[in-house]
C-alpha cells in the first residue's frame, strides 16, 4: 500500500493520466476540496490574512514577486522533465504549481504534448503564431482544448467523453477559483492585489513570450521552429533562469536541467 502511494505522489501526472482515465476531475476535486477545506479553517482560526506589510514594501516585493515566479514557472519546466531528483520532481511541480495557479497536472500534460507535436499547427497546445500577442490570445483560448484533446486520444472522442469533459473543464475552472480565493484569504487584499496577481500575470506573459520568442516566432519568413537566443535580454534570463532561452537545445535533449551548458552545434539565432 505505501510503495502504491509513494508512486502515485511520485509519478507525473501525464503517466497518470494514461493508467487512469479520471485521474484529472480527480484531481482537479482534489485542489477544489482541499482549497475548500482550508479557507474554512482560516475563517475559524485566523480571521486577519497572514500579510499586512505598508506600500513601501509592496513596492520593492514587486520585482522580486515577478523574478520569483518567473523562475518558478523555470523549475515546474524542469519538474515535468524529470530533472530534479526523482522522488521530488512531483512535490516540486505542485508547490510552484500552487504558487503559479496553472497548478502542475496543466503545465505537465500540456507541455508534454507540446513536445510531441512541436510546431504542429494543428496539434501543438501554443503553436508560434506571427505576432506576439495574437499568439497570447489564442495559447489561452487553446490550452484547454488541447487538454481535452489529450483526453480524447487516449479515451476516445465519443459524445459520452466529450460529456465528460465538459464536466471536468468546469471542476477545473473551480478549483482555480477557489485556489485564488485561498491565495486571497492568505495574503489579504492589498499583497493579492497589488503584488500576487499582477506579478503572476507578468509572470504567465513571459513564459508565453518565452515560448514565442525560443520558436522563433521573430521570424519574417514564418520559420517556427525551436532556436537558441543568447543576445541582449536573452543573455540575461539565461543566466539567472538556468539557460531557458537556448530552447533549441531543450527539444534536443529535454533532460538536462540548464540547456545553456550543452555542448552542441546547434547556432544561436541573431538579433532580429
Amino acid at each position: 500500500m505505501m510503495a502504491a502511494t509513494l508512486s502515485v505522489l511520485s509519478s507525473l501526472p501525464n503517466t497518470q493520466l494514461r493508467r487512469n482515465r479520471y485521474f484529472y476531475l480527480l484531481y482537479d476535486g482534489f485542489y477544489a476540496t482541499a482549497c475548500i477545506a482550508a479557507l474554512v479553517v482560516l475563517a475559524r482560526v485566523h480571521p486577519e490574512p497572514f500579510l499586512a506589510p505598508p506600500a513601501w514594501a509592496l513596492a520593492v516585493a514587486f520585482p522580486v514577486a515577478c523574478h520569483l515566479l518567473i523562475l518558478a514557472h523555470a523549475w515546474i519546466h524542469n519538474a515535468t522533465h524529470n530533472n530534479f531528483p526523482r522522488p521530488i520532481n512531483r512535490l516540486v511541480g505542485e508547490v510552484l504549481g500552487a504558487i503559479v495557479i496553472t497548478r502542475f497536472a496543466s503545465w505537465e500534460i500540456v507541455h508534454q504534448r507540446h513536445h510531441r507535436y512541436s510546431d504542429d499547427r494543428v496539434k501543438d497546445p501554443h503553436p508560434v503564431q506571427p505576432s506576439y500577442w495574437r499568439y497570447v490570445l489564442f495559447t489561452v483560448i487553446n490550452v484547454e482544448k488541447q487538454l481535452q484533446q489529450v483526453y480524447f486520444d487516449l479515451y476516445g472522442d465519443t459524445p459520452a467523453n466529450r460529456a465528460f469533459e465538459r464536466k471536468r473543464a468546469w471542476v477545473s475552472y473551480l478549483s482555480n477559483v477557489v485556489l485564488l480565493a485561498l491565495w486571497y484569504r492568505v495574503l489579504g487584499p492589498l499583497t493579492f492585489f497589488a503584488v500576487f496577481v499582477p506579478a503572476n500575470l507578468i509572470a504567465a506573459l513571459h513564459v508565453i513570450h518565452f515560448n514565442w520568442s525560443t520558436h522563433n516566432g521573430f521570424s519574417p519568413t514564418e520559420d517556427f521552429h525551436p532556436v537558441n537566443l543568447d543576445h541582449g535580454y536573452y543573455w540575461v534570463g539565461n543566466r539567472i533562469w538556468h539557460g531557458i532561452y537556448f530552447h533549441a537545445n531543450h527539444h534536443r535533449k529535454a533532460n538536462v536541467f540548464n540547456p545553456m551548458r550543452m555542448q552542441t552545434d546547434i547556432p544561436l539565432t541573431p538579433a532580429p
